[in-house]
């Protein structure tokens, strides 16, 4: 389809994009708006930056205006993402009153208990903040008639499958489920079997598919090299750069080289307050800074135009991220570059990479007879000599020498990025019944 009008949208849905500049849909919006305009519950699988957020507000939007939905619940699995759908219900609501709330982690409890209580129509929210809210009861969600799964297999993967149990097991059983991803496979595939009724399958690009525009290579270094291999990138051109680390550590430091290598930088990963994380994406938009440094946080969702080159200082352990990771540049029509650094102990996780997109990825030649790689790496073996490391065993290496066993403890590994944390400033259990169709009960 061509155009807008043909999908069955509302003249208020056309006037709104009319007013936003939007003059064509993209495949997946042709593809997954009349579907979702019907009712149908719908798969949506497509690769990042191909306008996924609006193919799914759109149609919502408009069966609320026309009643046949009354209250719709939007799952994300960062506060960014949530955060920026939030902006496109308001982008595209606005003129209709359509209400809003966002409830993620990071901020204070109270102000998102106010937004409950004046009723929204629209409720988008990390899986563990609404849970926080369900449990205090200032959020229900007996009332919810259309659910939408962002990125879900990113959900999956930050261990909020419990959270999305507990969540859909409160949700009445007729409903209209929307489930958008990247990427399709494994257990997100057996998640929407069972979540959601005779959908319909939208795939305009094969599952595992990077962004078409993006010139992808792979520079193989040493650990020790991946630093001063950035530093000569970056000086090869004055292109925005997104670079992803593995650990918020690793993107401090990160971020401190590339400061002393003259770089206006800024960071996000999970220790940095929502404040901060928003300042530091606000400022990367605006061009305040060149480079942003982050852990998977930005991998998913982040809507920025314009990155011209997005750096995979580390590999991701799980290889659908590369997809996202790569989705960050070439977005809508615009065309990028995604350059990857590999180490030796990282050769495993760029064959899982190169085995779920099908493809080999391009081998660059590394610079290191340029003037700024041969200065940042002098630079850093100084620095190692004035601060030497103390050694350190590992614990289990030291355990094994004592002929002690490791002790196993439960995995909890997400439980605190699940929950996003527990703010101050909650409303208790005295907050207006919200997204409930039936009595509050007192437990």
């Amino acid at each position: 389809m061509e155009t807008f009008q043909q999908l069955g949208l509302s003249a208020a849905a056309l006037e709104s994009l009319l007013r936003a500049g939007f003059e064509k849909p993209t495949p997946i919006q042709a593809k997954a708006i009349p579907p979702a305009l019907s009712g149908r519950d719908v798969i949506g699988c497509a690769a990042t930056g191909t306008g996924k957020t609006a193919a799914f507000v759109l149609p919502l939007l408009d069966r609320l205006a026309a009643k046949q939905v009354h209250h719709v619940l939007v799952l994300a699995p960062t506060r960014e993402l949530a955060l920026q759908i939030a902006e496109q219900v308001e982008r595209f609501g606005s003129a209709s009153g359509v209400r809003c709330a966002v409830l993620i982690g990071g901020v204070g409890m109270g102000g998102q208990t106010a937004a409950l209580h004046r009723k929204p129509q629209i409720i988008v929210a990390t899986p563990g903040r609404l849970i926080d809210h369900m449990q205090q009861g200032t959020a229900h969600v007996g009332s919810v008639d259309a659910l939408v799964l962002d990125e879900a297999d990113r959900m999956l993967d930050m261990g909020f499958k419990p959270q999305l149990t507990k969540i859909l097991q409160r949700l009445p059983k007729k409903r209209q489920t929307l489930l958008f991803s990247a990427t399709m496979a494994g257990e997100v595939a057996d998640f929407a079997r069972t979540s959601l009724h005779d959908p319909v399958r939208v795939e305009v690009v094969r599952s595992g598919t990077t962004a078409t525009r993006a010139e992808q290579r792979v520079f193989h270094v040493s650990m020790n090299e991946k630093t001063p291999l950035l530093v000569a990138l970056l000086k090869e051109d004055s292109d925005t750069t997104l670079v992803f680390t593995r650990t918020k550590r690793r993107a401090d430091a990160v971020a401190r080289s590339l400061e002393r290598a003259g770089e206006t930088v800024a960071r996000i990963h999970a220790d940095r307050s929502q404040n901060q994380r928003e300042a530091a994406l606000e400022g990367f938009r605006s061009g305040k800074y060149r480079v942003l440094v982050a852990t998977d946080i930005a991998a998913r969702g982040l809507d920025v135009e314009q990155i011209g080159h997005v750096v995979i200082y580390d590999l991701p352990h799980v290889a659908a991220d590369y997809v996202h990771r790569v989705g960050r540049t070439a977005r809508a029509a615009a065309s990028g570059r995604a350059s990857s650094f590999v180490s030796p102990e990282e050769a495993p996780l760029l064959r899982e990479i190169e085995k779920l997109t099908r493809a080999q990825l391009p081998k660059a030649d590394v610079p290191r007879d340029s003037e700024v790689f041969k200065q940042e790496m002098a630079r850093r073996a100084a620095h190692v000599q004035q601060h030497p490391q103390p050694q350190r065993h590992h614990p289990r290496q030291k355990q094994q020498q004592h002929g002690h066993k490791p002790k196993r403890h439960g995995s909890g590994g997400h439980g605190g990025h699940a929950h996003g944390g527990h703010a101050s400033g909650g409303g208790g259990g005295k907050g207006a019944v919200v997204f409930s169709g039936s009595p509050r009960r007192r437990r």
